[in-house]
């Protein structure tokens, strides 16, 4: 009966020992590395005194044309919006701007790598920058929502890093 016990231990304290493997603490908050997102405006003129620095149409009258861009991508571990991907941002947000009856959804995505509870949260701070540039941008919040699918919907399946940035980002969809 000894000998019983000692292997019924031996395997309760495998079992928990596997099972503890498998969890993941939550005690501790998720770390994302958080990037300042601000715009800086910068004013220079050229010698004939015309000013070299880019605006953005506001007025909503330059609605953004049928066929949009509407995937943001991000570097790894970051939810900052790259200056390369705010065009895309500023073309959707003229476009909710122009027909406050349009409504989009913002999905965050995240690369495989990582715990799940980990990319959820990630992706859902990727889709909240967007959905927060756009309404800064004149967009109503009650037209936008941020959702996240962390790493469960990838659009490439391979385990590299051309892959993996394909699945960093934030798609738009129109609700």
């Amino acid at each position: 009966m000894i000998k019983n016990s000692g292997k019924m231990l031996l395997a309760l304290a495998s079992v928990a020992v596997m099972a503890g493997c498998a969890s993941t603490k939550l005690d501790k908050p998720v770390e994302v590395e958080k990037k300042d997102v601000t715009t800086q405006q910068t004013t220079s003129t050229t010698p004939q005194g015309n000013s070299t620095v880019a605006t953005t149409d506001l007025s909503g009258k330059n609605a953004a044309p049928a066929t949009l861009d509407r995937v943001i991508y991000f570097d790894f571990d970051s939810y900052a919006v790259k200056d390369e991907f705010r065009p895309i941002v500023e073309a959707n947000a003229a476009m909710l701007k122009a027909d406050k009856a349009k409504k989009e959804v913002a999905e965050g995505h995240t690369d495989e790598r990582g715990g799940s509870e980990y990319n959820l949260a990630l992706g859902q701070k990727r889709a909240e920058a967007v959905v927060k540039q756009m309404v800064l941008l004149g967009a109503v919040d009650g037209q936008l929502e941020a959702v996240s699918y962390g790493k469960e919907r990838p659009v490439a399946t391979g385990h590299d890093e051309e892959s993996w940035a394909k699945n960093r980002r934030v798609e738009l969809r129109s609700k």
